[in-house]
């Protein structure tokens, strides 16, 4: 018998939050206790300073089974109100608390149509912007999010923007993703390039990482409900994206714990290998792939190797992959995708505080 809790997170304004499972959905199962908070929430971007009180619902579902879905419902006085979305997954099997921050009201607001207006560096290039929020981020005003920076922002989601036509479909990856339970949600900040060949290599780089560290985050941290650390702040991108994305975590450890470098044309104007070898490790978590032929398969090997060298753990620090006949293109990148968002924010048990099954 498996011993699951579970805690739902969501600003109820005095109504009561009750769980349904697989187990029977016509059935509401009531909390064992509630905690109540105050944090500042956002319902808009013009909100910023508002305070909404908000709860957290304790429930302890007792299985045989060693996974199951559930969803939480709303109970309002005109009836029973269930989220939005797809059902959560609780795995039992590793005995971990889970907390869902669940939304209830279908969306109004369009993710990533907003293209904000551009902010200049400090050589004065000026870059455009647009933000994915994740769905229900302007009801559940409780929760906060990981942050992802991709570079070549104009390929990530409108086919218009795009490199002809071709985009990562980020939006649609991340949704699906999230559908199935297998990331935690995250706010991403598509940066269109003023001119990539000068700003993703050396020395453009330099000031282009300034502006990112110096204006972009800080204005992102406050204006969304951005988590803070290294640990939640991720940079990725692909051929002359990733080589900036890996130069801004090598550059800026402290603020980009994450990195993640598609198809990089490493050693091309850059000084990535010879600055390894030299200074010291850093403390951040590295995805590298390529494909093959044709796609920086022997620079990515070379980087690999080096990080190896370097003392990066495989699979742990350190995750490559090489994918026969993959071409270098948004197709392409699209396709694998799912793999580095998985390794960014890839959904792991969080364990803390008392093992109810114990």
């Amino acid at each position: 018998m498996h011993k699951q809790l579970i805690r739902v997170v969501y600003p109820a304004d005095g109504r009561r939050i009750a769980l349904r499972t697989e187990h029977d959905w016509d059935t509401n199962i009531d909390a064992i206790g509630q905690n109540s908070r105050a944090v500042a929430g956002i319902d808009d971007p013009g909100h910023a300073n508002d305070s909404r009180s908000g709860g957290a619902w304790e429930f302890l579902i007792e299985t045989e089974r060693p996974y199951f879905y559930f969803k939480p419902v709303l109970l309002r006085e005109d009836g029973t109100q269930w989220s939005r979305g797809e059902n959560f997954l609780v795995v039992a099997t590793s005995g971990a608390p889970i907390e869902v921050h669940p939304y209830f009201r279908d969306e109004t607001h369009c993710s990533v149509c907003e293209l904000m207006p551009p902010l200049a560096s400090a050589s004065g290039r000026e870059h455009r912007f647009r933000v994915f929020l994740p769905p229900g981020y302007y009801e559940n005003t409780l929760k906060k999010y990981p942050v992802l920076y991709m570079h070549d922002g104009h390929n990530l989601f409108f086919k218009e923007e795009a490199f002809v036509g071709n985009t990562w479909r980020a939006d649609e990856v991340l949704t699906m993703l999230d559908k199935m339970n297998a990331i935690e949600e995250v706010i991403v900040v598509g940066i269109h390039p003023n001119d990539r060949m000068t700003e993703y290599t050396l020395p453009g780089y330099e000031d282009y990482g300034r502006f990112l560290v110096e204006t972009l985050k800080p204005l992102i941290d406050a204006k969304y409900r951005a988590l803070a650390g290294p640990a939640n702040t991720a940079v990725m991108g692909s051929s002359l994206g990733g080589v900036v994305s890996f130069y801004l975590g090598w550059q800026w450890p402290e603020i980009f714990g994450k990195i993640a470098c598609l198809s990089s044309t490493f050693t091309f104007r850059d000084d990535l290998l010879e600055r390894i070898s030299f200074e010291a490790k850093r403390k951040i978590r590295i995805y590298l792939d390529s494909g093959w032929p044709g796609d920086n398969y022997e620079p990515t090997r070379s980087m690999r190797d080096r990080l190896i060298w370097k003392g990066y753990r495989p699979g742990l620090e350190l995750f490559y992959l090489a994918f026969p006949e993959a071409k270098h293109d948004e197709n392409a990148w699209a396709a694998r995708s799912p793999i580095p968002f998985q390794f960014l924010f890839g959904k792991l048990p969080a364990f803390g505080g008392t093992n109810p099954s114990l």
